[in-house]
């Protein structure tokens, strides 16, 4: 009987630990995300297929603001400018001069940018999380819960408690690599960054 009880104690003790970890890995991220109210960084981004062959290479600028506010614009030859204010997404492509309008999915895991700029109590709700933690570096791997998502898995690095590359791989093994650098954080920004005016002779997509 003595064993049964061991036994059985044993595996509620070993059956509550990835509870635990996941809840401080969460609380850590929370910490480290709730540091930023707005940040502005460059970006250099490369996505490879399954193979490890090069796919795409850009660069370019991003601007977040909490909660939901965000600008990613991707600099020339493969310009586009991808702006919300919360409520609203507009992509704007120069070379077709086409934008494309969406109401903003608030779904962490169908816009990766909100993991940065939105409400952080979410990210347990919508990730299985954990983490390690050596020499001022901080690796993050999260796993979405719901089947009906962007991607099936997501890294996210700090240094010295300031974001520095994440990166994304989907259902088929495609990798997109982002290595952010330049971060600046609670400087004050202006709401203009924020809003899209439509191009005169610009064709809209409304979705």
């Amino acid at each position: 009987m003595r064993l049964i009880r061991f036994l059985s104690a044993c595996f509620l003790a070993l059956a509550w630990l990835p509870v635990q970890a996941q809840d401080a890995s969460a609380a850590r991220l929370t910490q480290l995300l709730q540091q930023a109210d707005t940040l502005t960084a460059r970006f250099s981004q490369l996505s490879l297929d399954a193979s490890g062959t090069q796919l795409q290479e850009t660069a370019g600028e991003i601007a977040l603001k909490r909660p939901g506010q965000f600008r990613w614009h991707t600099d020339e030859p493969m310009e586009q400018l991808l702006v919300s204010d919360g409520k609203k997404v507009w992509l704007y492509d120069p070379d077709l001069e086409q934008v494309t309008i969406q109401t903003l999915d608030q779904r962490l895991t169908h816009t990766p940018a909100l993991l940065l700029s939105g409400d952080v109590s979410q990210i347990s709700e919508n990730f299985a999380i954990s983490h390690k933690e050596s020499s001022g570096v901080v690796d993050f791997t999260l796993q979405p819960k719901g089947n009906d998502t962007l991607f099936d898995s997501l890294r996210l690095s700090f240094r010295n408690g300031v974001i520095n590359d994440m990166q994304l791989i989907d259902s088929v093994g495609q990798r997109t690599n982002i290595l952010f650098n330049s971060v600046k954080m609670n400087e004050p920004l202006a709401a203009g960054l924020f809003t899209f005016e439509i191009p005169e002779g610009a064709d809209v997509i409304a979705e």
